[in-house]
């Protein structure tokens, strides 16, 4: 019996049942255009639509004031409820994009996005700031922070990991172009109500795209991802997606890299979102400057974020990112120190260098940061990172509501400038002081 079954058994060949699909040949990549990178377009636009929430908050702080009387503390607090819930939801969205899926994760935070910024037409007290844009928006804001992008550059490319995670990191300043100088008109000649309604808009315009177009994961659709030889089966949902954040940051916090890399990208989020997106329209209207102006110098700064970031990815996959990132934080440092001596009723070309020289360096810093992430952490990189962003957040947050104090108190941004460029000095220093690790190398945690 055992033999007649031996002799009719069939030639071997392709298992019964569907298959994961053809592994891409290089010579196939070069013959079509890899998933990948049409599911990078989407996380682009996705991001791009999101990020009219960022241009907002520094348009506010004037409106609000006069319009209510409060204080710029006040409203300060509030963007730093903002921006501190934005870094310390970002992680616990990777874990939840492994668990739920990253179009469910991503639809529902613009959701919220859309709900907290609509509502906030009808705010009469300061609790209802904090509420709306403060808890509300900052929420929905953290599962579409960087986390988004490391978790899509991650699953879907092996080769080219820098230039993408460049690419879709300048979205957000491709956001910041397109919504800051549209937003600054409506404020001057409507009203702030209108530019909130905008923001929920364009939020809530984005989603049809994330449910239609995004997809999970490259095993989906029978793919490879981007750069890989073999096909990379979808893991299976991941449980206990709050677990597994706090443990990864319980290991992480035990290894020396990770403060090192949590405190420089602490005073890359002091020094950008915290100091200049939120503070520079003021500061510079307090010198004369009309606030449409300084709302357009903050989306010159936004081109020439997007070529400086995609410029960092190129470099970060040929270079060492410990010394990237020294330059950039030296480079940013030295520039605040000369940014009140640049301030005017005018823009002449001094403050058009500065402009153009910090839209290069804004988040030029996120790739090789990432890379690094990366480097000593392995598979847990993309929740790592969530983490040190939050930490980026935190020291944004801490910023914009000290900005906001230092100039009710000293009547001048002068102080906050002159800190925030040493502070740069200092993460210049630690950056070069990272240990190597052999690339890829795993963090150990316990699930």
């Amino acid at each position: 019996m055992t033999q007649t079954t031996d002799a009719t058994t069939p030639t071997p060949g392709p298992p019964p049942g569907p298959t994961p699909g053809p592994v891409r040949t290089p010579a196939d990549r070069r013959r079509r255009v890899h998933r990948a990178w049409f599911v990078a377009a989407v996380t682009f636009v996705t991001i791009i639509g999101a990020a009219a929430f960022r241009s907002l908050p520094g348009l506010l702080i004037d409106p609000l004031h006069q319009d209510f009387g409060w204080s710029r503390g006040t409203i300060g607090a509030a963007v730093s409820v903002n921006l501190a819930l934005y870094g310390i939801t970002a992680p616990f969205a990777a874990a939840l994009m492994d668990r739920f899926g990253i179009r469910r994760v991503v639809a529902v935070a613009l959701t919220a996005i859309a709900l907290g910024s609509g509502l906030t037409v009808w705010m009469t007290a300061p609790w209802q700031l904090m509420l709306c844009w403060g808890v509300v928006v900052g929420l929905g804001a953290g599962a579409m922070a960087l986390a988004f992008a490391a978790t899509v550059t991650n699953r879907w490319f092996t080769e080219r990991r820098g230039l993408v995670s460049g690419i879709l990191t300048a979205a957000s300043a491709s956001g910041q172009l397109i919504f800051l100088p549209l937003l600054s008109w409506m404020i001057e000649n409507h009203g702030w109500r209108p530019a909130a309604v905008t923001v929920a808009l364009a939020a809530l315009a984005v989603v049809p795209f994330v449910w239609l177009l995004l997809r999970d994961h490259p095993a989906d659709v029978g793919l490879t991802p981007y750069g890989a030889r073999e096909f990379v089966p979808k893991p299976p949902p991941v449980t206990g997606a709050a677990r597994r954040t706090l443990s990864v940051l319980g290991s992480a916090v035990r290894t020396g890299p990770f403060w090192l890399l949590a405190g420089t990208f602490a005073i890359c989020g002091a020094s950008t979102n915290g100091l200049i997106q939120t503070h520079f329209v003021p500061a510079a209207h307090d010198h004369g400057l009309p606030v449409t102006a300084a709302a357009s110098l903050l989306a010159v700064i936004g081109v020439f974020d997007v070529v400086g970031t995609i410029a960092s990815g190129w470099f970060t996959d040929r270079f060492e990112p410990r010394r990237l990132l020294a330059v950039y934080y030296a480079l940013r440092g030295v520039s605040l120190l000369f940014l009140p001596m640049l301030l005017g009723p005018s823009i002449h070309p001094p403050m058009l260098f500065f402009i153009v020289f910090y839209g290069l360096d804004w988040v030029a810093t996120v790739p090789p940061t990432l890379a690094l992430c990366r480097e000593q952490y392995g598979e847990d990189s993309a929740i790592v990172f969530g983490w040190v962003l939050a930490s980026h957040q935190i020291g944004a947050a801490l910023v914009a509501y000290l900005g906001g104090v230092a100039r009710d108190v000293f009547g001048t941004y002068d102080m906050v400038w002159y800190a925030s460029g040493a502070l740069c000095a200092a993460a210049a220093l630690m950056a070069l002081v990272i240990r190597r690790t052999p690339r890829g190398a795993p963090l150990p945690v316990a699930l």
